[in-house]
């Protein structure tokens, strides 16, 4: 256990002293922004030498001349052509099923369309009510981009009607199945 010695004079510090011990003055202040100055200028450089190793790395960087390889890039590059959009004609196949479902509260609405579509040289396959009765649009869906004409020809028989490609339907058998909703007129 330490032992406990009466207080003298040397246990008194004056408060002009600025020594502490007999070898040590505190330090002074802010010499450790000098610390914090070195080390973000260590960061800066070391992070700009990285940048600049990378772009070396990546090819970004060349040093042959950007005169010379501007001149030499624009006379052996060829000038790209536009290549242009194939446009999809819608087309009636009498091969593909389609089937119907009323997205509506309207009774009997599948039938109805059902009726359009046969009329217009479509195969239709299953007059269903579909999960929901407050569509607002009517969607033809097709799930082979193969079809998508001939569900662009769905969708010009059925007045407000678009097209979707989706897989959500491939289950049922049909090639194209539609969902009646509000906005359909007929």
């Amino acid at each position: 256990m330490a032992e406990k010695f009466p207080r003298d004079r040397f246990d008194e510090i004056p408060d002009d002293l600025t020594r502490v011990g007999a070898h040590r003055a505190p330090r002074p202040r802010g010499r450790a922004w000098i610390a914090v100055g070195w080390a973000a200028l260590a960061t800066v450089l070391l992070v700009g030498a990285g940048i600049f190793g990378l772009s070396l790395v990546n090819g970004s960087i060349s040093f042959h001349g950007a005169g010379a390889s501007a001149s030499r890039t624009a006379s052996t590059t060829p000038t790209p052509t536009a290549t242009p959009t194939p446009t999809i004609v819608p087309t009636v196949n009498p091969a593909l099923t389609v089937n119907v479902l009323n997205g509506t509260s309207r009774e009997g609405l599948a039938g109805t369309v059902g009726d359009v579509l046969t009329k217009a040289g479509w195969k239709v396959g299953a007059l269903a009510n579909a999960d929901k009765t407050d569509l607002a649009e009517t969607i033809v869906y097709y799930g082979d981009p193969a079809n998508q004409a001939a569900a662009l020809g769905v969708a010009q028989s059925l007045p407000g009607a678009t097209i979707q490609q989706s897989t959500a339907f491939s289950d049922t058998g049909a090639d194209i199945t539609v969902v009646v909703g509000a906005n359909y007129a007929g």
